[in-house]
């Protein structure tokens, strides 16, 4: 990239198009003094008969052609993301088997910003900081292991002391509610993706989703990623990014320390990284009461999910309760009160459940029928797995009073205000759309532990310190409650015990022994063309056949990047690099 000055530099301009992910030649419109400047500056151009966005992404040397000939640049739009970003946006890119467009798309403002404005940095480092936060930013970052009920900002206090920081969050109101409380106490702040342009001219804090990691933060000293743990914080469609991951790049290129904060720090996070977390007691504050409802010696088509504890708490009208079930609908697997038999479908033999509109219906294979048992002409059921549909009838009945469902297709946001009791029941989003709770349970913890998925315990694990935000520590007087029939499993004993590492170092042991991530790296491929792609594939990568397309496996992430940038990548080929589920 030349730096001198040129009268009429050439740029290249990486289009914001699908096809081929590469950059072209223009001519910039009028003379610069500094070419580097460029950088990052979204432009439209004339290419191949139509008018696109783009990126400055490169200045061509003085002599590496002559301008002659070359398009001009049809319209300077304004500014895109700082020049830092091209070359982690092709990090990323690579990374995760996605186009370098897509990233510095995301690392554009939403709305065109002209120029920036004048910095508003005060230079204040609010206090109460954190001391084991201060250690780790002291060596470069690491894991700052807090739990639930613990206050987040005195770690953010202390990578303020240090200067411009970034903040990122899994979810929205988390990341509006914790810019308003650090406003308050006289830092400035700039919440993405609205004040774009304030992050750029430049402020004491920049927060927002995970989207914010690739903020522009001029001068950035330290990153924070809280509730690392939480799946938000990875891109759902393809490329699959994390914003974890992304954050650790860009502190790593910048030689600064990154915090990672969780309750329940995962794998990916703490291998070799120092972890630090209070003493043993204040630790277990900040934990909730637990009840662990061993239920494992009641017949499964005998039973019902509320158990004592559970509808004692239901009961309970000064109490509010959450009931959590991962199921949708009415009911999801069905067993015969008169054989016991599981009700499965006459054509591909996957579980039925009940339709919204009455019968039977197959969720495989569309195949419906009459509600009767075809094995003795029952029509009588137990719901081994009821959705929460079904469940927020029984829920009422038991607990005398009304009961709001919450499922995640659940247009409406519900907000509970704190010092009115209610009854809730619904999938994880309930999790995320009730702000206080006095008891929080899980009807079927074992569905989340035991799911076909190797992060699965992570990801349950994950839910529980959600549910345990939400009813506070110890003293506030909330309660956990996990329904299982496997009191043992290392999950379980690290919610009832407090200890987060029991489970992290159960999870850490499997995945090493199978060289899971972040011991080994692993991608999916699907569509129609996916057997071509993976024909492609050199012999240092393994892949498999999966019942949507093909699991590709490697020995180290940089390995399983250099097997898919050669590959053939057909077009509808979709490739989830490291998919959480």
């Amino acid at each position: 990239m030349g730096s001198g000055a040129l009268s009429v530099p050439v740029v290249r301009v990486l289009p914001d198009r699908t096809g081929p992910d590469k950059p072209f030649d223009y001519r910039w419109p009028h003379s610069v003094d500094d070419p580097t400047s460029l950088l990052g500056t979204r432009v439209r151009i004339d290419l191949h008969g139509r008018r696109v966005g783009g990126w400055v992404v490169d200045v061509a040397e003085s002599d590496a052609r002559p301008s002659d000939g070359l398009k001009t640049v049809a319209v300077v739009s304004g500014l895109g993301p700082p020049a830092e970003m091209i070359d982690l946006a092709g990090w990323a890119a690579d990374r995760w088997a996605g186009r370098r467009s897509q990233f510095l798309s995301t690392g554009s403002p939403p709305r065109t910003v002209r120029a920036a404005g004048s910095p508003r940095r005060t230079g204040m480092a609010p206090q109460p900081n954190s001391p084991a936060a201060a250690r780790l930013l002291a060596t470069g970052g690491g894991v700052l292991r807090l739990p639930p009920a613990s206050d987040q900002l005195p770690a953010i206090a202390s990578c303020l002391a240090l200067g411009p920081t970034l903040v990122i969050v899994p979810g929205l109101d988390e990341a509006a509610i914790l810019a308003a409380r650090i406003r308050r106490t006289g830092v400035s702040v700039a919440h993405l993706p609205e004040q774009w342009s304030e992050a750029r001219s430049g402020v004491d804090l920049v927060i927002g989703t995970r989207t914010a990691a690739w903020a522009p933060v001029p001068d950035l000293a330290a990153i924070v990623v809280l509730d690392e743990h939480d799946e938000r914080l990875q891109a759902e469609r393809t490329p699959c990014w994390h914003a974890r991951e992304v954050a650790l790049e860009r502190g790593r290129r910048l030689e600064i320390p990154v915090l990672l904060v969780s309750p329940v720090p995962t794998v990916e996070a703490s291998e070799g990284r120092v972890i630090e977390h209070p003493p043993e007691d204040r630790e277990r504050r900040g934990w909730p009461k637990v009840i662990v409802d061993d239920r494992g010696d009641v017949e499964p088509w005998r039973r019902s999910l509320l158990g004592s504890e559970l509808i004692a708490e239901l009961r309970d009208s000064a109490r509010t309760v959450v009931c959590v079930m991962n199921v949708t609908g009415r009911a999801r697997r069905l067993a015969c009160r008169g054989c016991s038999v599981v009700l499965r479908c006459e054509v591909c033999e996957a579980a039925v459940s009940i339709a919204g509109e009455g019968g039977l219906s197959c969720p495989s294979c569309g195949h419906s029928r009459p509600e009767v048992c075809a094995a003795c002409g029952s029509s009588a059921f137990a719901n081994l797995r009821p959705g929460v549909r079904r469940l927020r009838e029984e829920i009422e009945a038991a607990a005398g009073r009304p009961v709001i469902a919450v499922e995640g297709d659940d247009p409406h946001r519900s907000i509970h205000a704190p010092g009115t009791p209610s009854v809730f029941v619904g999938t994880e989003a309930v999790l995320h759309r009730v702000t206080a709770a006095d008891t929080v349970a899980f009807l079927d913890i074992d569905a989340e532990l035991l799911a076909p998925r190797f992060r699965a315990g992570a990801q349950a694990l994950g839910l529980v310190a959600r549910g345990a935000r939400l009813v506070g520590g110890v003293n506030d007087g909330g309660l956990l409650i996990l329904q299982t029939n496997s009191p043992d499993h290392p999950v379980i004993r690290s919610i009832a015990e407090a200890d987060p590492s029991i489970a992290l170092e159960a999870d850490r042991g499997i995945r090493e022994q199978l060289a899971l991530p972040p011991f080994g790296a692993v991608a999916r491929a699907t569509g129609a063309d996916a057997e071509r792609l993976v024909a492609s594939l050199p012999t240092t990568v393994v892949a498999a056949p999966s019942t949507d397309g093909y699991v590709i496996r490697a020995r180290s992430v940089e390995e399983l990047t250099e097997a898919l940038r050669g590959a053939e990548r057909p077009t509808g080929v979709r490739v989830l690099v490291d998919p959480q589920r």
